[in-house]
This record gives structure tokens, sequence and C-alpha cells, in this order.
């Protein structure tokens, strides 16, 4: 069974391992291959009959050109990358790693709040540069610090990372409403759920959280900032796709929005030119808040697993029945 990795790289830059997989057949792992339609990505398929991806995308016609293609399996949730309906149509299961990184992305989108709410980088940099020493009062602060206790969060999605995160923020003591298509009466224990326009107007803090799909992209855009608290700070670590960038980034500069905490922008790497660069109290994350090495681990074992049940002839985790 002859087994590629197309971009390995992001899963494992060497501080886990392959063996598992290769436990199952032979396995060729590439760190990086286009992350759009090249010829390449078919002429290193190969013959191979499971290919194992991120991010390289998977079109029609590389299926074609690699007719000996029995399982698609992503190292990652999600599989838009790769054509999920053509491969049902040829028979091929595309299976994904559904849950990996719930409290890590949730962590981390705290993690952003709390850097803008207290500076703490900026702080840590100024103090070693000489600052603090040199101060005639026994502290200084160069930014406004913010107090989350009492403030309003609104989410935007309020699924297992949104669930997550609610429960974080009500451990700061913060009140919490959500939004979302499908509302669960257990999930009422951690927000109130409101319509969209509510969780706009009376947020103080906005999280996204929410899919991508045809009705979020874009939610962040100049009517719904208009919608928003003066003042409001917005944090995204779900999809760039959900902001109207430029929107935001003019929202930032007129300080319409306070500050913005992203870790995922519209083209990934990111753009020389996207405007989110050059706005005002932006914090801009290279796409990390899965990252850690135990979601990272979790994503390995589950695609083993997927492999093992494909190869078991019960594939599981099947995007595309």
């Amino acid at each position: 069974m002859k087994i590629v990795i197309l971009d390995g790289y992001t899963e494992n830059p060497g501080d886990l391992s392959w063996t598992e997989l290769e436990r199952l057949g032979d396995v060729t792992v590439y760190d990086r291959t286009s992350y759009v339609e090249d010829s390449i990505i078919a002429e290193r398929i190969g013959d191979s009959e499971i290919v194992v991806t991120n991010k390289t995308p998977i079109s029609k016609a590389t299926i074609d050109k690699c007719p000996n293609i029995k399982l698609i399996a992503f190292l990652a949730t999600g599989y838009n990358v790769a054509d999920y309906s053509y491969a049902r149509e040829k028979g091929i299961p595309v299976v994904n790693v559904p849950t990996y990184g719930t409290q890590i992305v949730s962590q981390y989108a705290v993690g952003l709040l709390l850097e803008i709410c207290s500076h703490y980088g900026h702080h840590d940099m100024t103090v070693k540069e000489g600052k603090w020493e040199n101060n005639s009062d026994w502290c200084y602060w160069d930014y406004p610090m913010i107090e989350l206790y009492g403030k309003t969060a609104g989410i935007i999605g309020l699924g297992r990372i949104g669930q997550s995160t609610a429960k974080l923020l009500n451990a700061l003591e913060m009140n919490v409403l959500a939004y979302d298509a499908h509302e669960s009466e257990a999930n009422r224990k951690l927000a109130t759920y409101v319509t969209l326009d509510d969780l706009l107007e009376k947020s103080d803090i906005i999280f996204l959280h929410c899919p991508l799909f045809p009705e979020t992209e874009g939610v962040v855009c100049k009517d719904n900032i208009a919608k928003m608290k003066d003042g409001v700070i917005i944090i995204n670590n779900s999809r760039g796709q959900l902001v109207v960038e430029q929107d935001l980034a003019d929202a930032l500069n007129s300080g319409k929005v306070y500050a913005a905490g992203i870790d995922v922008v519209s083209t990934e790497p990111i753009n020389s030119d996207n405007p989110l660069l050059k706005a005002k109290n932006c914090i801009i994350a290279p796409h990390i808040s899965w990252a850690a090495k135990e979601s990272r681990q979790r994503i390995m074992d589950i695609t083993v697993e997927n492999v093992k049940a494909y190869l078991n002839g019960n594939p599981v985790n099947v995007v595309n029945k």
C-alpha cells in the first residue's frame, strides 16, 4: 500500500513521528507541495493509493491523472481544497479530522483578547529596553488597561470551539451572548442566544467561531460594523473570509473598532497588500491557533485511525458519503 503525504511539514516539522502511519504502508513524505493547481501534485501522487494532504489541493484533474487513488485523508478539519464531490463519483472516500484542537483554539482566541487588553508583549519589550529603570514613577503603561469583568462578549458560532471559549469567558465573569443557526438547550448554560443584530449591537467583544458558509462569508463588513458599539474588539481565528478586510481596516483606522486580534486572513500566506497589515491596533498571527504539539499529535493519531479504518473496510470520518 503506497501512501504519499503531500504537505507534512506544518503537521510535523520534526517534533512528531510518522512511524505509526509507516506501519500501514510504504510512506513518502513531502514537506511542501504546491498550494495551487500544479502538475507536480499529480507527479508526486503517482501510483499512490492513499493521499494525505492538508492544504495541497486535490482537483478533478489530479484525480483523473492518478487512477490508483483509493483514499484522500486530510490532516485537518477543512477539506474544501479537494473536489470531494468528484471523488465521491469515483468511489474515493475523503476523510478528515473533525475534532482535535477545540481547547487550544479557544485558548488562543482568549489569548489574543488578553494581549489586546494588557499589551504584555509591548510592555515586556519596553522594560527590557530600559524604560522602567529610567522611569520617574514606580509603574507606567503605554496603552489603556482593559478589565474584562462584567463586559459583554458575543460569540458568532456556538459549536465546539465557541462553547469552549464561552466557558473561559464565563470564568472571567463576563456576560456571554451567542448567535448560532442551531440553538441547543445545553448551551443555554454557557451563553444567552440572541439574534445576530442584537449580538452586534450589545457586545463589547465579538468572537468569530463559525464555519465558512455562503451565509457567513463577510459577516464582518461595513454594514455590520456600523451596528456594533463604538470601540468594539473583534477576534477571529476561524476563517479569514468571514471578514471583509478593507472594511475592518477602515473601522480600525477610524477608531470605530478599537482593536482586532486575528489568526487567519483571506489569502494565506498573507499578501503584502493586505490592508490589515497597516491598520491600527491589529494583532495578526500566522494561522497558529491550532499548532500546539498536543493538538498536532491528535491530528496524527486520528489520521492513522482514519487510514486503519479504511484498510479494514469500514472508513470513518468520511465527508463525502
